[in-house]
């Protein structure tokens, strides 16, 4: 797998490395830092739900996803998140079982900063995902 080392951020890395995809040896970019108030807090990545973990090994992997709407641009239309240029959220889905639909859960992604969004009730509030815990 060719994965670009300058797309990746600590806690991605630490997904591709513990699926052994990535050497442990490679350098690893950090991520600038970003304070967005508009956010309700944060939420361990512990605490979300067991598919969240999936859908941020695929984002780590660069796919493929299961919605055609994966890695597309978030607009941020509910002004939720901070306001950024086009281009600068993308969106991915938190599968829900028995969900006959894509459900309400989301990841979103600030590309620039690289940092993770969770939402579980379709953009009405997000929380930024604490790898740490």
């Amino acid at each position: 797998m060719n994965i670009s080392l300058r797309a990746l951020n600590p806690r991605h890395a630490a997904l591709l490395l513990a699926a052994g995809l990535l050497a442990a040896t490679a350098p690893v970019l950090l991520p600038a830092t970003s304070a967005h108030a508009d956010v309700s807090g944060t939420v361990c990545q512990s605490a979300l739900p067991s598919q969240a973990d999936d859908t941020l090994n695929l984002i780590a992997q660069g796919g493929p996803y299961p919605y055609s709407q994966d890695d597309s641009v978030f607009s941020n239309y509910e002004g939720v998140l901070p306001s950024e240029p086009y281009g600068y959220y993308h969106e991915y889905t938190v599968v829900t079982p028995g969900s006959p639909t894509r459900g309400a859960r989301r990841i979103v992604v600030d590309v620039p900063d690289q940092i993770d969004y969770y939402t579980d009730d379709h953009y009405a509030t997000f929380e930024q995902i604490d790898f740490t815990c």
